[in-house]
């Protein structure tokens, strides 16, 4: 049993904070725990919202982790529309914005992140949108409209899903980019300019190396000034330039931070009864040897249900490889792995097929990899990578023989 009996408080109803509770409650059904959202939505996976959700293939309820009933009935204290203003660690209580102080036996911060914001002169127009919760959606899915002009702001994943749908609902799509590649800080220079050649296929213009210093209103439209004197006229601009984790709070408690939360191995704060949990924290992985802050579906859900275990006395260590995943058109594209470097990549299937494997070698060893459309590959990739496989590029390359196959016939050396 953990050491503390004292209720689980969570700040942060999202998709971590609701697999803390969640895995809390399995563990010790006694125990009391709350639940803080600021939001008026139950806890809910982010990443639907620029595909499925958006594009009006789901319902915002099928993100739900459970229904807003469960928490009820649970014996979870589900509190929605409420934010935290302060904690104080030496009384361990938080302090909600209403005045309301809650003690607690240990903590969870699970506060996420929040768009970085675009610095410019005229950000603030009202074409100008950002999605990162369910409130965004409506602005943006009615300007989404068959003849639109829309312009993406970063060529990440969200610039390219929102790009994806735009392009289905009919708009006129430039995606700008300040770097010289899509996505170009998780995969290669060659996997980057094949996806971007299917965007193209689908009509998406891009525009790399571009800067732009301000957005100006022409007759309600946003109208962008670019670096060099081009411009571009927007129904919609939507900036997807990164994330910034929301610290605030554990700053102001004297918690130590670093572009992150910092959390050691069981997810454990310096303050040794708080913890945190997803997007907002910096943690040593053991599958990668360094610490690294995670923005993806997989470690909001496992890593947070790593910190429910260890509150409830029942520790499992955290070891999973970094593992993300997007729907772009009919496409799927996942990455297995982080690494720092790498200096060739060897390849099963071609840049321009509508199926290929993409997989990553630094001195011969398998260090990541990325799939379109052949997701089978991602398990024996995350084997590879584990092993810190040596393979023959040749014997990668052989497409006639399963990748399954070959990551078996290796560990057996």
């Amino acid at each position: 049993m953990a050491a503390q009996q004292g209720p689980v408080v969570i700040v942060g109803a999202g998709q971590a904070g609701g697999w803390v509770a969640l895995t809390v409650r399995s563990l010790q059904p006694d125990r009391p725990v709350i639940l803080i959202g600021d939001e008026d939505h139950p806890p809910y996976e982010r990443p639907p919202l620029s595909k499925d959700v958006l594009s009006g293939k789901a319902t915002p309820e099928s993100t739900y982790l459970k229904p807003l009933a469960h928490y009820a009935e649970s014996g979870i204290d589900l509190r929605l529309g409420s934010r935290v203003a302060a904690i104080a660690p030496d009384d361990r209580t938080v302090t909600l914005s209403t005045g309301e102080r809650l003690g607690y036996g240990q903590l969870v911060l699970a506060t996420g992140m929040s768009p970085r914001p675009l610095v410019i002169p005229g950000a603030d127009h009202p074409r100008v949108r950002t999605l990162r919760s369910m409130q965004d959606l409506a602005p943006i899915r009615q300007l989404l409209a068959p003849g639109h002009k829309v312009v993406c702001i970063g060529a990440g994943f969200i610039g390219l899903e929102i790009a994806a749908v735009a392009a289905r609902s009919g708009c006129a799509v430039t995606v700008l980019e300040a770097a010289p590649a899509a996505l170009g800080r998780v995969v290669s220079p060659e996997v980057s300019a094949a996806l971007v050649r299917r965007h193209e296929q689908n009509g998406v213009a891009f525009r790399f190396g571009a800067s732009v210093i301000s957005i100006q209103d022409k007759s309600g439209m946003a109208e962008i000034e670019l670096a060099g004197g081009d411009s571009l006229a927007a129904d919609l601009v939507i900036v997807g330039i990164g994330g910034m984790p929301n610290c605030q709070l554990a700053e102001a408690a004297g918690i130590d931070c670093d572009n992150g939360i910092s959390v050691d191995a069981e997810g454990r704060t310096s303050e040794p009864s708080i913890y945190a949990a997803g997007d907002v924290c910096r943690q040593f992985s053991l599958a990668l040897g360094r610490t690294i802050r995670l923005e993806s579906w997989q470690n909001a859900q496992n890593q947070a249900i790593a910190v429910g275990k260890h509150i409830a006395g029942v520790p499992e260590p955290y070891a999973d490889l970094p593992w993300f995943w997007t729907d772009q058109y009919d496409d799927n594209f996942q990455i297995i792995g982080a690494p720092e470097r790498w200096d060739r990549v060897v390849w099963r299937g071609m840049p321009d097929d509508d199926k290929f494997t993409a997989i990553y070698l630094d001195n011969g060893r398998v260090v990541a990899g990325n799939t379109l459309n052949n997701a089978r590959d991602i398990r024996p990739l995350r084997q590879m990578i584990i092993d810190q496989a040596v393979v023959d590029p040749a014997v990668l390359q052989d497409t006639e023989t399963a990748l399954i196959k070959i990551q078996k016939l290796q560990a057996a050396i």
